[in-house]
C-alpha cells in the first residue's frame, strides 16, 4: 500500500498508470478530496483520462486509510498544503496537474500560492478561495452531538445531492464512505477553512485554472464563484445546472471531459 510520510503520520495514496505508449510529454495529474469524500471518489474521472495522464489521489489526513490524528491535533491550511507536497513527492510528481474539490480547492489554491512551480494547471471544483463560517462548524457540531456521524452525514448528502441524481447503489456506497469519518476529523478539517480568504494573493495564480462548480451548492453560492474567477489572471469558469455539492461524483462524466478539453487545449505533449 503505497504512503507518503509526513511529520504527523503517513497519507494513503493510489496510482492509475494506463497511459499509452504513444502518449508522451504530459504532466500527471494530483486529485485532493474534500471533507466526507474518499480517494475513490474520483474514479469517474478516469475513463476520460487515463490514456493520456498518469492519475495520482490520496486520502487525506484524518480519514480512512490515511493517519487519523487525535481530536485534539492542531490542523492548519499549512498543514494540509504540505500533506499534498509530501504524496506528491512519494508519487514522484516534479510539476503536475492540480485537482480539489470542496476543501481540497481551497488547498489547491494555497499549493499553487506556496509553490507555483510544481503547478502546470489548477482545477478547483465546488471549492473556494473563501473558507466556512462559524455558524456551519456549530450546526456540524450540532448534528455530531445530537445524533453521530450518521445524523451528520444524512444531513450532508441532501447538500450534495439533488433526489435522484444517484442510482441508489452509488448513492449507498457515497454515503457509506461519508459515515467512516471520525468526528474529530470532520470537525478539525472544517475549522481549517474559518476565516480563510485568499482573496489578497489570487492574482499572483498564474497557471492555468478551471473553475468547475455547481448551480446550487448551499455553501459556495455561484457570485463567490465568479468573484473568484475575476481575481484570477488565467481562468476558465464552468457552472453545471441541476448539481450541488457533490458536484465531482454525481457529474464525474462531465466534470472529466471538460477537464481533459482544458488540458489538451492548455498544454502540449
Amino acid at each position: 500500500m503505497p504512503l507518503a510520510k509526513t511529520a504527523h503520520g503517513p497519507l494513503h495514496y493510489d496510482i492509475v498508470d494506463r497511459v499509452a505508449p504513444w502518449q508522451t510529454g504530459s504532466d500527471p495529474i494530483l486529485f485532493h478530496h474534500g471533507i466526507g469524500a474518499s480517494a475513490e471518489l474520483w474514479m469517474g474521472w478516469h475513463p476520460a483520462l487515463a490514456d493520456r495522464y498518469r492519475l495520482v489521489a490520496f486520502e487525506m489526513r484524518g480519514y480512512g486509510r490515511s493517519h487519523v490524528s487525535p481530536a485534539d491535533f492542531t490542523w492548519s491550511l499549512d498543514l494540509l498544503v504540505d500533506d499534498l507536497f509530501a504524496v506528491a513527492d512519494a508519487a514522484g510528481l516534479r510539476r503536475f496537474h492540480l485537482v480539489g474539490e470542496s476543501i481540497g480547492g481551497t488547498v489547491a489554491l494555497a499549493a499553487a500560492l506556496a509553490r507555483p512551480e510544481r503547478i502546470a494547471t489548477l482545477t478547483i471544483s465546488n471549492g473556494a478561495h473563501l473558507g466556512a463560517s462559524i455558524r456551519r462548524v456549530e450546526a456540524w457540531r450540532r448534528q455530531l452531538d445530537e445524533g453521530g456521524v450518521k445524523a451528520w452525514s444524512d444531513a450532508f448528502m441532501s447538500d450534495r445531492f439533488h433526489e435522484g441524481a444517484l442510482s441508489p447503489a452509488r448513492q449507498a456506497w457515497f454515503a457509506a464512505q461519508q459515515e467512516k469519518w471520525p468526528r474529530g476529523s470532520i470537525l478539525n478539517a472544517l475549522g481549517v477553512l474559518v476565516g480563510t480568504d485568499l482573496t489578497a494573493r489570487l492574482g499572483e495564480i498564474r497557471c492555468p485554472t478551471l473553475l468547475l462548480h455547481p448551480d446550487g451548492s448551499p455553501f459556495i453560492p455561484v457570485p463567490i464563484m465568479a468573484e473568484l474567477h475575476r481575481h484570477l489572471p488565467d481562468a476558465e469558469l464552468n457552472v453545471i445546472g441541476r448539481s450541488r455539492h457533490g458536484l465531482p461524483y454525481s457529474h464525474a462524466d462531465r466534470c472529466a471531459m471538460l477537464l481533459r478539453h482544458f488540458l489538451d487545449a492548455r498544454t502540449t505533449g
